[in-house]
């Protein structure tokens, strides 16, 4: 079973939302995007799950793995 991701999105009616993957609608909306980064990244630790961080044009501007990683990096200091 795959967790569920957690997306920051521009929110239609302005603001920022924090989605689930797959959801219609938003777990919780945001006047900053700060305030829904943070939020978000708080509930992807909680459920081990990724947050995708997007721009006003809705591309994907960062990625971050809060889980198990699948592919953790080769060189561990």
């Amino acid at each position: 079973m795959s967790k569920v991701s957690k997306h920051v999105v521009p929110n239609p009616s302005g603001g920022w939302s924090v989605k689930n993957s797959g959801a219609a609608r938003a777990s919780k909306v945001f006047d900053t995007q700060q305030q829904a980064i943070s939020y978000g990244r708080d509930a992807a630790k909680k459920t081990g799950a990724e947050l995708y961080i997007h721009g006003r044009d809705g591309t994907i501007k960062n990625k971050n793995s809060y889980g198990n990683d699948p592919m953790p990096p080769k060189d561990k200091k």
